[in-house]
């Protein structure tokens, strides 16, 4: 299992626009479907992989945890679901629903959201404050699968608490580590070596 790091956007970004389908209701999601929420977690994720599955739960409970406290949440799947079929929006759908996600789960088939991001892996965490600049990117925790360290998803709550308290987040970030979004062949960004 080779892992594949974040490739650590630059904190302040601008959040990019998107406009993608959300698997479960059909709905279509976009960046200004979040209103003035105090912060936005973007989370890049697939059904298939180790890596995620290893924090699956995780995610859901921070969800629960801090969508009450006005933060959104958004997974994105930009897997080739041509050579990895686990990941086509069907068997997305299912898995949001057996994992009970109250947020959207959006499939960005074209991949031009995930080179908007600049994601590399899955799962890949960003977070954007109020102002939807990039306050975070990085890991949920130091949680890797075999490694025994228990999934808290401690890095990214402290981002969150420090995004709901006003407080700057230090730029010293760990990168997430995953496995590789799955590209369309011939369509790897440049910065992935594309």
């Amino acid at each position: 299992m080779v892992a594949t790091p974040s490739t650590m956007l630059a904190l302040g970004t601008e959040m990019p626009d998107f406009a993608l389908t959300d698997v479960v209701s059909g709905d279509t999601v976009a960046r200004d479907t979040f209103g003035d929420s105090m912060g936005i977690v973007v989370m890049f994720v697939c059904n298939h992989c180790p890596f995620v599955k290893h924090v699956l739960n995780e995610l859901g409970r921070l969800a629960r945890d801090y969508t009450p406290r006005d933060i959104a949440f958004v997974a994105i799947s930009s897997n080739d679901v041509q050579a990895y079929p686990d990941d086509a929006p069907e068997k997305m759908r299912a898995l949001a629903e057996v994992e009970g996600w109250a947020f959207p789960y959006l499939f960005d088939e074209e991949q031009e959201v995930a080179k908007a991001f600049r994601a590399a892996c899955t799962p890949d965490f960003y977070v954007f404050d109020g102002e939807r600049q990039l306050a975070y990117r990085g890991q949920l925790d130091s949680s890797r699968p075999g490694n025994d360290v228990p999934v808290t998803g401690a890095d990214l709550r402290r981002a969150l608490d420090a995004v709901i308290a006003g407080e700057k987040i230090p730029d010293e970030q760990m990168p997430s580590m995953g496995c590789n979004i799955k590209w369309k062949p011939g369509s790897a960004p440049e910065y992935f070596g594309g």
